[in-house]
């Protein structure tokens, strides 16, 4: 795949993921599709993605993560996203549900074989969010 198309495919499964269509998200993965939410930790498989997405679903209902920017060289695209959600649902990362809005960015690294999607790595400043939803640690 060019790099264009690489970029494409990246920006429709961003979409997929904020309409909650975890059916089509599965479309987009491949086969040995591994998941690293942390540097070396990784979720194998779709369902670990999903799982993932869902969380953040249930602890923010209706957030929102745009695409501000998208790079892309060979096999591996960059994406900059802005996450904004309000805490209303299941607790997360242990805090119960506070009512607070939280706005935060997050970079991934996602490498391409196949014309799917088979590596996806998120960082993002986990502290950051914590100390939105008022947790002084």
């Amino acid at each position: 795949m060019s790099v264009e198309a690489n970029k494409d495919l990246v920006r429709r499964f961003y979409e997929t993921i904020e309409q909650e269509n975890y059916e089509a998200l599965k479309g987009f993965c491949h086969k040995d599709f591994v998941f690293y939410p942390q540097l070396e930790k990784p979720f194998p498989g779709i369902e670990g993605l999903v799982e993932s997405e869902k969380k953040n679903f249930d602890a923010f209902p209706n957030f929102k993560m745009p695409i501000k920017a998208i790079m892309a060289e060979d096999d591996q695209v960059a994406v900059y996203l802005i996450f904004e959600g309000t805490h209303t649902g299941i607790p997360f990362l242990g805090v119960t549900a506070t009512g607070k809005n939280v706005k935060f960015s997050l970079m991934m690294l996602l490498r391409i074989a196949d014309a799917k999607i088979i590596e996806k790595r998120s960082h993002v400043d986990v502290h950051d969010i914590l100390l939105q939803l008022g947790v002084n640690s």
